[in-house]
């Protein structure tokens, strides 16, 4: 029974010997083609790389798996990564991250070209929205979205060219719309706030206060037809004190109440 049983070990043993030698040459086989797992620390974050690298240990062609749960077939020679959710990037890398001038085109169809840093697109490029939408933007970005100075283009031929924060309009800018008005003052998240020109289709023309996007506070109205109001405004209306003008020479100093003149 000793006999059969020590048989048996040895026969484990030889087996275990061959299948880890195996598995020596295997990994031999891999490490001496080029390929290997290297991994880069991004803050608490880790990209993960298996594939080929180059004599320096730098990767150049394999498969990186990012922190977000997506990964890319990397070409370092090509400057591509493909994404597995179907986005394609040509351009500058470091770390495997999207670092420097690039172009990302999205599954959707929208594509950004310029500047990326730590694979969020900051800095300044263009981004094309889908063919659905047809609108571009061309300015600066951070963290992937309209941040700073720069022209919104929309599909119809309206443009904005001014200042932006987190994707809105903020700050000083210029409005002109595709039936030819147009608005030149302040944004605040996108509505006009603070005071501003707005030029009318029709031909009349205001200046004066805005608050989300209604004439309100002090303002001054001029009519294509040469009339003209100055003083406070409402709800878009001719509301409190001010002065009315008329192409005679007549004029109304006074009180209004909804664009209505309350005689005394």
């Amino acid at each position: 029974m000793s006999i059969f049983r020590n048989s048996t070990v040895r026969l484990i043993a030889i087996i275990l010997a061959g299948a880890i030698a195996v598995a020596g040459i295997a990994y031999a086989a891999v490490y001496f083609a080029g390929y290997r797992i290297v991994k880069y620390r991004i803050g608490e974050e880790e990209i993960k790389f298996y594939g080929k690298v180059d004599p320096n240990g730098v990767p150049f062609d394999g498969v990186a798996y990012y922190p977000d749960g997506i990964s890319g077939n990397v070409d370092i020679a090509k400057k591509t990564v493909t994404y597995s959710n179907g986005d394609i990037y040509v351009g500058e890398l470091e770390n495997l991250m999207r670092n420097g001038i690039g172009k990302i085109t999205f599954s959707n169809g929208e594509t950004y070209e310029g500047e990326f840093v730590n694979d969020e697109i900051t800095g300044t490029g263009v981004y094309t929205y889908s063919s659905s939408v047809g609108d571009v933007y061309d300015g600066e970005f951070k963290n992937g979205k309209r941040n700073g100075y720069g022209r919104y283009t929309w599909a119809d031929g309206s443009t904005y060219v001014g200042n932006y924060k987190d994707d809105k309009k903020n700050g000083e800018g210029s409005c002109v719309w595709a039936d030819g008005s147009s608005y030149t003052g302040s944004f605040t998240d996108d509505c006009k706030n603070g005071y501003g020109e707005y030029k009318y289709a029709n031909g009349d023309i205001y200046e004066g206060q805005f608050v989300n996007d209604v004439r309100q506070g002090e303002g001054k109205y001029i009519w294509k037809s040469g009339e003209y109001y100055i003083g406070e405004f409402k709800n878009n209306m001719m509301h409190g004190k001010g002065t009315y003008f008329w192409t005679t020479g007549r004029t109304y100093e006074g009180t209004f109440s909804e664009n209505k003149i309350i005689w005394d």
